[in-house]
């Protein structure tokens, strides 16, 4: 993954499917899968994005639900 090699400690991503798309049992990268790209819903998300972010680790999948 080009933002792992690139650094990034964490990837937030809209794609569904990743998880079943790259092998990330190999990954250092967190990645946090959020339920939507729609833009007038991410506030509502940012108080769950800010919880995922304080307690991930690195290589761990997190699936942010609609609230």
């Amino acid at each position: 993954m080009a933002a792992e090699a690139a650094g990034f400690e964490v990837f937030i991503t809209a794609d569904q499917n990743l998880r079943y798309q790259q092998n990330l049992t190999v990954r250092q990268i967190a990645i946090v899968e959020l339920p939507t790209n729609w833009l007038p819903l991410m506030p509502s998300l940012v108080p769950a994005i800010q919880d995922a972010l304080a307690s991930i680790t690195p290589g761990s999948y997190t699936k942010i639900l609609l609230p």
